[in-house]
């Protein structure tokens, strides 16, 4: 008998039915109608991307031995997505996506060499004492290049990440350090650049680790007593990414250790990248000999996205999620969300949402109520509570110390500092901003508020200080 589509699907369907349950059958396969068949690929049409995106995230496995068992190994699913138009009385149209079916990184074996005395080198990773290393690599393959959109705000960064990715610890880019605010995508183009070198050089060896994690597990390394094995364990890796490497300040251990696992990555041509929220010169607590290394290869900030770039990334995020909304609203948003890409995804991902949700048309009337939201949340009131925190966050202190008595110059400046900006900022009075911060009397805060102004002039990294700090509490 010849294999039609329809035959195909209801196999593949009543394979499906048998192992899943009833509820998730109903919801994510009866939906779906069988379109045509072509050789060994199936196209199967459903009613949404969000569809699409579901069925390959949570059920692309079954659909492949589903669609193996009936058109062999070289089996091939393709989905055609009929898209509701809302705009006008213009009929639905299709389009048509492949099945991913990405697999997610496989671990990386590694020939680990026995020269020290301990036999069993620890993998920080897994169960101490495997003798066979298996390396996750911990990266995400979703965030690729295809989807960090190049603008002027990070085309150095990207073109660098690029450069190291096609040719890892063969550029002078190493390390390659990224730097920049709060979601400006730091994370993503150090993912990117591991996922693109794994795609391009599967031997190599890749590890994303936050420095957080890092830290903790050379922590455990030292308490149990294997901090050689720790070590060893790193000079393994062909491409080491380090994100938010300012976690390391003050932490003089785990700098001494991680100084020498960059000596020797480096020497031997291997690649680090590191990722951080300020410039090497920036840094606080960090040893100089580690700086130094840090400015070893280039530095490349990421800046706020200009209004280009704002638009095409809402552009983009508006495709993947095979959604139109019209051009006028699409530059309401880019307009008014400045900051970073996370809020600029996070307002039209929310905008997309209400429309779908409530069966609302996308007005700009809608986009304004949703908007306000995201800009409100920035241009919150300035609060003595808010000032000390931000200060506190950017010396990294808590609030208690910056309150507490203790006569420490950088407490002291910080001190002083958040005095400052409560005056310029707050309509409080001088007795209330002291007693609030640390229950000083109000010739304290005066006093403040004049050694802030004598160091500004005198003093250049002070000054940065107040930049710096200014800039956070007016974005």
């Amino acid at each position: 008998m010849t294999k039609t589509a329809q035959s195909v699907w209801e196999n593949c369907l009543s394979f499906i039915k048998d192992n899943i349950q009833d509820q998730a059958y109903k919801t994510w396969f009866e939906p779906i109608k069988s379109v045509e068949l072509t050789d060994n690929a199936l196209y199967i049409q459903v009613p949404s991307k969000f569809f699409y995106e579901w069925l390959e995230e949570h059920y692309v496995k079954l659909l492949k031995v589903a669609l193996t068992k009936e058109l062999g190994k070289n089996a091939k699913l393709l989905y055609k997505i009929k898209m509701e138009n809302t705009y006008g009385n213009k009929q639905p149209f299709t389009e048509q996506l492949p099945s991913a079916n990405r697999v997610p990184m496989k671990p990386q074996e590694v020939d680990a060499p026995f020269k020290n005395l301990n036999p069993e080198l620890k993998n920080p990773f897994v169960i101490p004492g495997i003798r066979n290393l298996k390396i996750e690599s911990q990266l995400n393959a979703n965030y690729s290049f295809d989807n960090f959109l190049e603008g002027d705000s990070n085309r150095l960064a990207r073109s660098a990440g690029m450069a190291v990715a096609n040719k890892p610890g063969g550029t002078s880019f190493n390390p390659l350090l990224i730097f920049g605010g709060v979601g400006l995508g730091k994370t993503h183009l150090a993912h990117a650049i591991g996922v693109e070198v794994k795609d391009k050089y599967p031997e190599k060896t890749v590890l994303y680790i936050s420095a957080e994690i890092f830290t903790q597990q050379y922590i455990d390394s030292v308490k149990k007593n294997n901090r050689n094995d720790f070590i060893h364990f790193y000079q393994l890796i062909d491409v080491l990414i380090i994100d938010d490497v300012q976690f390391l300040s003050g932490k003089s251990g785990t700098q001494d250790v991680f100084f020498h696992i960059f000596n020797y990555l480096h020497q031997n041509g291997k690649q680090v990248i590191l990722t951080s929220d300020k410039a090497p010169v920036d840094m606080q607590d960090i040893e100089q000999r580690l700086l130094s290394r840090f400015k070893w290869g280039l530095s490349a900030e990421l800046h706020q996205p200009d209004y280009e770039t704002r638009i095409s990334i809402l552009k983009n995020i508006l495709y993947r999620d095979g959604v139109e909304i019209p051009e006028d609203i699409i530059e309401y948003v880019a307009r008014n969300i400045k900051t970073n890409v996370r809020e600029l995804e996070g307002a039209i991902i929310s905008l997309i949402a209400q429309s779908s949700f409530n069966k609302k048309e996308v007005t700009i009337e809608l986009a304004k109520s949703v908007v306000e939201k995201f800009v409100k949340n920035v241009k919150r009131e300035i609060s003595i509570d808010y000032i000390q925190k931000i200060v506190s966050d950017y010396f990294q202190l808590d609030i208690e110390t910056l309150q507490s008595k203790t006569r420490k110059r950088h407490v002291v400046q910080a001190r002083q500092l958040a005095m400052f900006f409560a005056k310029k900022f707050t309509k409080a009075s001088l007795a209330n901003i002291g007693s609030q911060i640390g229950d000083r009397d109000h010739a304290t805060v005066l006093h403040a508020c004049k050694t802030v102004d004598n160091l500004v002039s005198t003093d250049k990294q002070f000054k940065k200080f107040v930049e710096d700090i200014n800039k956070k509490l007016t974005l």
